[in-house]
């Protein structure tokens, strides 16, 4: 019977009226779709928000440790420059001497009989010559022979000059006040030119030298006091008296040399000290480690926020680090640091500051 009402026509005129009427309902939706909508306001960007506070530079005053090494202030081996036996020794070691002191002898070998003969045959040749120059006045003696003359005198007194300094070096004199601080022949032994004889040292006053980081040397003015600790605990006090112009370039490290008074002639040269140079004060900032960060360029530094409200990177150095925090150098003189959120920002972004809690 179902079957039957279903086919009706009534039934599918009354269910095709219904489609229609749906249909021609639902164009007006498509037509309403194709309507612009309205502008929209489109929403603020909000800042991001981080947390900061100032910071105040303050001079800080460092010192740079170096090992040093202490050297005489004069220091030379006397050598033989004439070969012959030791026939006498003059000093000991330990002596002190003055400048041009005579310190051994060497044998003669001849050299006194040299020295004469030289010295006759120089006042032959003088002779000669001013003969000749009178005789050059009257014209009987011709320019050849007076200019052979010349040249006679001036070896005779070039020979009389080597035989004088020969017999002079057999009897070897300090070149400087000093100390005899080894002495390395004996009397009768037979030494030859180059020979070491005496080492003489100059220890009134002493040179410590060392080496000193290039990014500290700026720092450096010759004339500043320095402070020197030996091995044994006892401390003395220099002047840096040089610095070189010129890195090392395997160290990159640059030379000094201070001068250290040493009246009591204390035997400490050749040993070690430790030289305590105080820098020049730096203004640094006092920041907790976990405020620095490395930039796309692996540089160490610190997020400030700048008067823009910026985010800005600044580079630095670690001059020190203890228990309170690492002193840097690199920040300008009154710094807004970021304490918290510096990871979420990079530099050129605007933010939002909050002062940080303490």
């Amino acid at each position: 019977m179902f079957k039957k009402f279903a086919n009706s026509p009534v039934i599918i005129a009354l269910v095709l009226t219904l489609v229609l009427l749906l249909w021609l309902g639902s164009g007006d939706n498509y037509a309403a779709k194709d309507d612009v909508p309205a502008e929209q306001q489109q929403p603020q960007p909000t800042l991001a928000l981080v947390e900061a506070r100032w910071s105040e530079a303050t001079p800080y005053q460092l010192m740079q440790v170096a090992q040093g090494q202490i050297l005489p202030w004069r220091n030379v081996s006397i050598k033989a420059q004439q070969a012959g036996k030791v026939t006498e020794l003059l000093t000991r070691q330990g002596d002190s001497v003055q400048q041009g002191a005579s310190l051994l002898r060497l044998s003669d070998e001849g050299r006194t009989e040299l020295l004469a003969q030289a010295e006759a045959n120089l006042t032959l040749k003088k002779q000669e010559l001013a003969s000749a120059r009178s005789l050059d006045r009257s014209q009987f003696l011709s320019k050849t022979e007076l200019t052979r003359l010349e040249s006679e005198l001036a070896r005779a007194e070039a020979e009389y000059a080597r035989a004088r300094l020969a017999l002079q070096q057999t009897e070897p004199v300090a070149p400087f006040a000093g100390i005899i601080d080894r002495r390395h022949v004996e009397v009768g032994d037979v030494v030859q030119v180059g020979t070491p004889l005496l080492d003489l040292v100059q220890i009134d006053k002493l040179k410590v030298t060392a080496q000193i980081p290039q990014q500290h040397i700026a720092r450096l003015q010759q004339g500043q006091q320095v402070n020197l600790r030996l091995l044994d605990g006892r401390q003395l006090t220099g002047q840096l008296s040089f610095i070189s112009y010129a890195a090392d370039t395997a160290t990159r490290s640059f030379y000094i040399e201070v001068t250290v008074a040493n009246p009591e002639l204390l035997r400490i040269a050749g040993g070690s000290a430790t030289v305590e140079v105080t820098l020049q004060p730096l203004p640094v900032h006092l920041v907790s480690p976990a405020l620095l960060s490395l930039n796309t360029d692996g540089q160490l530094g610190v997020a400030v926020v700048n008067p823009q409200q910026q985010v800005e990177f600044y580079p630095v150095t670690i001059v020190s680090a203890d228990n309170q925090g690492a002193r840097v150098s690199g920040l300008p003189a009154r710094a807004l640091i970021i304490t918290q959120g510096a990871g979420f920002v990079k530099a050129g972004d605007k933010v939002q500051v909050a002062e940080a809690k303490l």
